[in-house]
């Protein structure tokens, strides 16, 4: 049987079953053992020669972790079995060889990027799939821009099914940085390509970038290329461009004008656009091929808040590809607002936060995986109007009000111990503030110390278990948003102590100094943000008036707000997480592909929200 037969078999193979029950039962004592007795020449019942090199043995040791030795020393000649002293195996080098023995008798090897491309093949031919894995588990950590097409096509010549499934993931996560770096993406041809540009999985911000890929290929050769050109662009949801970029960049472009083929799609293009640009509340048809989203490689979630004069459970996501909110009919965990929500992997902490009744130490986990909520360790103390933020695998929860007093007291949770533990306490009391991390740092911004709004910033080193005051912020702000982009500190909004504000701020760390950003188009205070497709996001929030829907995202590089489609709940006081990678990602994106753009004339909010005291 072969390797390949081995790994296609969907019934555990008994050589694996066999390696997988040595590899728990033998004791690391036992391993050296046999290790020792095999440098020392003693009980060796064979050698197994390459080239020049001689490698004592135990058949018995071999032939339990490899179906194809034990087939070797098995095997039947005539009447008598193969009991020859000295194997000879070619096709293998000596040094590689030599870690596949020792891995027989320890089941530990050396897997290297000088030896693991010549390891895993000769792994595969001995059938040692122990080995294959740890080969293939290898690989898949070295991941990169620059390797991961070259490491796809090296899992399939060996079928490595899982390891070309992770290659071929990381090339569709990190598209933009895998065509922009990799020489390797200009070597595919042309079905390989395709098959990479029409994924409904790519992962790109905009289909600009689709655009630029293909170009970047044809370039490498366009005499040989070019003439794949109309077949490439239907790789592109043409209909989700802007018709700016199409008609000054795709409709003109050298190899396009130049294609005949082009043509139907080129006007197809263009009626789609045109009739959109000439009514904006035309239905849009996702279902149009060209104007069908991809699926969205990361999902936002949005949980709690105040709503109505009273807290709420809702549970909303948003499909960045689509630009669309979701309502998920998730287990109802209770209503929460002025929480704070933390993704570690694919499971959301909600922490802290306020019922209308009682301030909560508690905290709960939902696991969209799953769809399930459970309780996790309550937190030492009571923080509504909590401050949360992640650094190197610990939740910090900072500040916040009990009930009675604005807290300067901090605790950590390690996920490892399953429990919070206090640690240093800030040099302010803060209740309404807002954290993020950059840098091996915690920051915190703003907040309510009981009398008055702030504009001090503090940060927080776990290498010194220090607290560090930076430069005040230009505005005093309470119900701010504070998180991390490009390597900034951005604080956003809030409450002066007199107004509820739209003004921004970023503060760099290198030159130690806030700077002010373009207005949002709405104040706000008691807001979520979040950064997804490099974009930062100010979501919800009370304007002074009313609790708000709206959504508006920030680009650094344009240095521009932009709407985004306002949420389905009026809501303030909500916490929002990015959760990337769910394998049931599309239990969460927009299902129904026939939308109607928003009547923007009924948002009105019913009930306002009814807390306006800041903190």
């Amino acid at each position: 049987m072969s390797a390949v037969d081995a790994r296609q078999d969907d019934s555990v193979s008994e050589e694996s079953a066999m390696s997988t029950s040595l590899k728990s039962d033998f004791s690391s004592q036992a391993c050296n053992i046999l290790a020792e007795l095999r440098e020392q020449g003693e009980l060796c019942d064979a050698v197994i020669r390459v080239g020049d090199v001689v490698f004592p043995i135990h058949r018995n040791i071999l032939s339990a972790c490899s179906s194809f030795f034990r087939a070797l020393f098995t095997s039947q000649v005539g009447e008598n079995p193969t009991n020859q002293h000295e194997i000879t195996l070619t096709h293998v080098n000596s040094d590689v060889m030599s870690v596949i023995i020792d891995y027989a008798y320890t089941r530990h090897a050396k897997v290297t990027s000088a030896n693991v491309e010549q390891l895993l093949p000769a792994a595969d031919q001995f059938h040692f799939m122990g080995l294959v894995k740890d080969c293939c588990d290898f690989l898949i950590s070295e991941l990169c821009a620059d390797n991961c097409i070259g490491i796809r096509k090296f899992a399939q010549t060996y079928f490595c099914s899982n390891l070309e499934q992770q290659a071929l993931k990381y090339v569709l996560v990190n598209f933009t940085s895998v065509y922009t770096n990799s020489n390797e993406f200009l070597q595919l041809d042309i079905d390989e390509v395709c098959e990479i540009l029409q994924s409904e999985h790519l992962n790109v911000r905009t289909e600009e970038l689709v655009f630029d890929a293909l170009c970047r290929w044809i370039d490498y050769s366009p005499d040989r290329r070019k003439r794949h050109i109309a077949r490439l662009l239907r790789t592109i949801r043409l209909g989700l461009l802007t018709t700016s970029f199409f008609v000054e960049k795709v409709k003109p472009h050298e190899y396009v004008k130049d294609s005949e083929q082009c043509r139907p799609i080129i006007i197809e293009t263009l009626r789609f656009l045109y009739e959109l640009d000439m009514d904006d509340r035309r239905e849009v048809d996702m279902s149009n091929p060209i104007a069908r989203p991809r699926i969205p490689h990361e999902v936002m979630f949005v949980i709690g808040g105040w709503s109505g004069g009273a807290p709420t459970n809702m549970v909303e996501t948003y499909d960045t590809r689509a630009d669309r909110w979701v309502v998920c009919p998730v287990a109802d965990a209770g209503p929460r607002a002025y929480h704070g929500m933390i993704t570690m992997g694919h499971t959301i902490y909600v922490i802290g936060g306020f019922d209308g009744v009682e301030y909560f130490n508690s905290c709960r986990t939902f696991d969209p995986v799953n769809k399930v909520w459970a309780e996790a360790p309550p937190m030492n103390c009571k923080r509504c109007y909590v401050s949360v933020a992640l650094l190197d695998g610990h939740i910090y929860a900072m500040g916040g009000f009990d009930g009675h007093v604005r807290q300067n007291s901090v605790e950590r949770f390690t996920k490892e111990t399953n429990q919070w533990s206090l640690i240093r306490p800030m040099h302010h009391q803060r209740s309404d503030a807002s954290a993020t991390t950059l840098n091996g740092k915690v920051y915190i911004c703003g907040g309510f110390n009981g009398q008055e709004c702030l504009n001090s910033a503090e940060y927080y080193s776990p290498d010194t278990s220090q607290w560090t005051l930076i430069n005040n912020m230009n505005n005093r702000r309470s119900g701010v948003g504070v998180i991390a982009y490009n390597e900034c500190i951005y604080a956003l909004g809030g409450f002066n102590g007199v107004t509820r504000m739209n003004t921004g701020e970023r503060f760099c760390p290198r030159t130690r100094q806030w700077v002010d950003i373009p207005e949002m188009y709405s104040p706000r205070s008691n807001f979520a943000t979040e950064i997804i497709d490099d974009m930062l996001f100010a979501i919800g929030g009370f304007n002074g008036v009313t609790t708000i829907f709206n959504v508006e995202c920030y680009d650094s590089n344009a240095d521009e707000w932009y709407d985004a489609t306002d949420m389905s709940l009026y809501r303030s006081a909500l916490s929002a997480c990015v959760v990337k990678g769910l394998p049931n990602v599309q239990d969460y994106i927009y299902q129904n592909r026939l939308f109607r753009n928003p009547d923007t004339s009924t948002n009105v909010d019913p009930s306002p929200d009814s807390i306006t005291n800041s903190g």
